[in-house]
């Protein structure tokens, strides 16, 4: 039991540093089964560009510390 802990903590530490969810969350094909509206695809596009402003703004982070 206490290993299966052990491993919990030890993924979870490394869960926080996967960027394959966001990428993929860009470059997903369409699901036919799900139904579209305008207001799903508006709520879609504020989440990408709110997620590229985060990135580039901690990329602006990372490089005023190192420079």
């Amino acid at each position: 039991m206490s290993e299966k802990i052990d491993n919990e903590r030890k993924n979870s530490f490394l869960d926080y540093f996967r960027v394959s969810e966001v990428f993929g969350y860009f470059f997903r094909k369409k699901d036919p089964n799900r139904p579209t509206n305008f207001n799903i695809r508006v709520m879609h596009g504020i989440n990408r560009i709110s997620i590229v402003i985060f990135l580039l703004a901690v990329i602006f982070l990372i490089l005023r510390r190192i420079l």
